[in-house]
């Protein structure tokens, strides 16, 4: 018994060493994994942190282009001025001075302005865009001549910034872009009752301006329309129709193993690469014409071609082998089996696939750049091959401008380009909730 129980002994203590290890070890297995957790935690926690910091800067540089501030004047159109011939033919009211109109408008509310640079300078407080206002006024209809009116009529730019605190009155002269009897002239129209701020629908409905007062994203977004209408009429039938041949009848050898690489390389491709191909073949070879959607969408769809083969491919290898087999046991064909009853199965991921394939190509610049979509395009275009530019191209073009106001024109097209990012992407999550089949 002696024996034994000298035995048991060590035993039980080497069983209690190793169960205290194997508690150590769990403790720290679990301390490591809160520690993962906290780290996890955080590293997302900073993500979140920094982009409420860009939307914040964002949101508040640019909310401002959404109000403008106008001015409401009595205007007298002036027959000696706007009608030369006096015999009101379109061509006589073409020819009026109708800048000449809103300076006599401000002058009689300001009787002191009577020096040339005053008038000069109190005329630069309306916007160039408030003549052809005018002119369009009286063109739709010459009865006015020789009346009264009261128009609203927009500010300039620095004058808008001054109403909106951007430019500052107790700034010293020399630093800032209004004189001071400038800003005692603002302030004075500001007391009478001839301001106030509205909705600035001109920012949606207008092209590309040299003056920020009258820019908008009208020519922009519609040759973003235009490009990715073209960008998915190419990409979408080409890429879905490659995706079935190379998963469901191509033959395993190493031909398709080349293309399924190369495929994946033309992914990781930069964007720019492809507008370097779309400058050389297709202006310099095929001499198609520049700056136009027609182009601007066939060198997206080049880039978006490998998202969609990828997405395409991966959408039909994750319906189940079983459908295939039914099919075939019923009789339908090899085509049949893949069209009617495995490619809509997967239409759902491949959409999705498509979807987030569009949206990249809505964001690229470097590609549209190097085909000339970087030119000032003041029309609206109206056809696929009318010159035009993107949204992302016009924020570029406005972000290099000096004036104040075209800061506030950037952040509001980015603005507008998170949202229609922000929809595509969703309408991808919802599509996908809404119509995928879990096996």
């Amino acid at each position: 018994m002696s024996d034994v129980s000298d035995f048991s002994e060590p035993s039980d203590a080497h069983s209690f060493r190793n169960t205290e290890a194997a508690d150590r070890r769990l403790r720290k297995r679990h301390a490591a994994e809160r520690r993962f957790r906290f780290y996890g935690a955080a590293a997302v926690s900073i993500a979140l942190l920094a982009l409420a910091a860009l939307i914040f800067d964002i949101v508040g540089k640019g909310h401002g282009a959404f109000q403008r501030h106008v001015l409401t004047l009595q205007i007298y159109f002036d027959p000696d001025v706007i009608d030369p011939r006096g015999d009101r033919s379109s061509q006589s009211l073409r020819m009026g001075n109708y800048t000449s109109l809103v300076r006599n408008s401000l002058t009689e509310i300001f009787s002191g302005a009577t020096g040339r640079s005053d008038r000069r300078s109190l005329g630069s407080l309306v916007s160039t865009g408030a003549a052809f206002q005018l002119q369009d006024m009286v063109m739709a209809d010459p009865s006015l001549v020789g009346e009264r009116r009261l128009v609203t009529v927009p500010f300039a730019d620095d004058a808008d910034m001054y109403y909106k605190g951007y430019i500052r009155a107790d700034t010293p002269e020399v630093d800032r872009r209004l004189l001071d009897t400038q800003i005692a002239w603002l302030d004075q129209l500001e007391r009478r009752g001839h301001t106030h701020s509205e909705f600035n629908a001109n920012f949606f409905t207008s092209g590309d301006s040299r003056e920020p007062e009258l820019a908008g994203i009208l020519g922009a977004l519609t040759g973003s329309i235009l490009t990715l209408c073209v960008t998915l009429l190419l990409s979408f039938p080409l890429g879905v129709a490659s995706a079935i041949y190379l998963e469901e009848f191509a033959p395993k050898n190493r031909w398709t193993d080349l293309i399924e690489v190369n495929i994946n390389n033309l992914a990781a491709v930069p964007s720019i690469v492809f507008g370097l191909l779309g400058l050389g073949m297709f202006l310099n070879v095929f001499g198609f014409p520049r700056s136009a959607p027609l182009i601007g969408g066939m060198v997206l769809a080049l880039m978006t071609l490998p998202t969609i083969i990828i997405a395409g491919r991966a959408a039909l290898k994750a319906v189940p082998p079983s459908i295939r087999e039914a099919a075939m046991s019923m009789g339908a064909s090899p085509l049949q089996v893949v069209l009617q009853h495995v490619l809509p199965l997967a239409m759902p991921g491949i959409l999705t696939g498509t979807i987030i394939g569009m949206a990249q190509a809505l964001g690229e610049t470097a590609p549209l750049l190097m085909i000339g979509m970087v030119a000032f395009i003041v029309d609206i275009p109206s056809a696929f091959t009318s010159p035009a530019t993107v949204l992302p191209v016009q924020i570029f073009l406005w972000s290099d401008s000096p004036e104040r106001a075209f800061v506030e024109k950037t952040s509001a097209a980015i603005m507008v380009l998170l949202l229609f990012l922000m929809a595509m992407n969703l309408a991808a999550v919802l599509l996908r909730q809404r119509f995928e089949r879990r096996w």
